[in-house]
């Protein structure tokens, strides 16, 4: 018998979620079935779309369930094995949840190379946020050598990639972030062409020096009142690709729409929501492309990862909505 701490969802939260909102349990998981694998978990994944499986309303997932772990992308080993296609030692990627052990069937079990990166970059530029960043900018916002890209939050899990494929596949790149730390990265490291510090600048003005002639794409991660500055400096046939709004995930309350939407129709724009797993059978293509980029220097992984156990969970998930972390948020176990 395997024990393992897990933290459940306690109660739906209003607003940033809080203690109360988790519940931190021990559990005693039974022995292994076959067809079935047990896992250790080694780093855990933080994205903003976690607050939004806290919400009991329809979305592109179900909600994470009252009394159930926590979901969460994880990077684990087998240490027992009765599936055939797994074996002990394997090092894997899996929606186990936020716990330190876990049993799984295998369906949405991968196998990851940590020869190719360390986990954590599974998580990170070769995960989630990677995929997002690849098919959100080139297959959604339908990428061109020679546009200009605004990207928000460009310091974060996917901002940072999107970035510096668009630089790649020879694009002008803008970032927007929090902070002059953030955006000295974006230029510095990244090589993002220029950064507007949200905290500090007035986004519309700084838009309008940077791209006078207009936005080709903006890759919007934040919603509110950085999408109206982008709205208003779009260029004739201008792409939005909606990937989150994470201005607006702990608010109480809806905030009022866009109120410079009819830009889309002047300039004959469109926006367009997308979920990266309508992609999932060509996640290999972008592996491909970004394990290359990672390798030759052209893409750079930043990962912030925060040292500790699964208690830990809720105080570091909301460093996501203080702007408290740079590139892709992991809790290490």
């Amino acid at each position: 018998m395997t024990k393992t701490q897990q933290v459940r969802l306690a109660r739906r939260p209003l607003g940033l979620p809080d203690a109360e909102t988790w519940d931190l349990t021990t559990e005693e998981l039974p022995a292994l079935e076959d067809g079935q694998l047990l896992v250790q978990v080694h780093f855990i994944s933080l994205d903003p779309a976690m607050r939004g499986w806290l919400n009991d309303v329809r979305s592109y997932l179900p909600p994470v369930g009252l009394g159930e772990v926590m979901r969460s992308l994880d990077i684990a080993t087998v240490i027992e094995s009765r599936h055939p296609d797994f074996a002990v030692g394997d090092a894997v990627s899996g929606v186990f949840g936020v716990t330190e052990y876990a049993i799984s069937d295998g369906r949405g079990v991968q196998q990851v190379d940590l020869d190719v990166a360390p986990g954590p970059t599974w998580l990170g530029a070769l995960g989630m946020p990677g995929m997002t960043a690849y098919f959100g900018l080139l297959e959604v916002g339908k990428l061109k050598a020679g546009e200009t890209v605004v990207v928000s939050a460009a310091a974060g899990a996917v901002g940072s990639v999107v970035g510096q494929i668009a630089k790649a596949k020879g694009a002008t790149v803008i970032g927007i972030a929090g902070g002059a730390r953030k955006c000295r990265m974006l230029t510095e490291e990244l090589g993002f062409d220029a950064a507007i510090d949200y905290r500090g600048e007035d986004v519309l003005r700084r838009l309008r020096e940077l791209a006078p002639k207009g936005i080709d794409i903006y890759f919007d991660n934040v919603g509110g009142d950085i999408l109206d500055a982008a709205l208003a400096n779009l260029r004739r046939g201008a792409r939005i690709v909606l990937c989150g709004a994470v201005a607006a995930y702990n608010d109480e309350q809806l905030r009022p729409g866009p109120s410079r939407y009819m830009s889309l129709l002047v300039f004959r724009a469109s926006m367009t929501g997308f979920v990266v797993f309508d992609y999932a059978d060509r996640y290999g293509e972008a592996i491909d492309d970004i394990s290359t980029w990672l390798a030759d220097g052209t893409l750079k992984s930043r990962e912030h990862i925060v040292e500790g156990g699964v208690a830990g969970f809720g105080e570091t998930l909301n460093l996501l909505f203080s702007g408290g972390n740079t590139g892709k948020l992991v809790l290490a176990l």
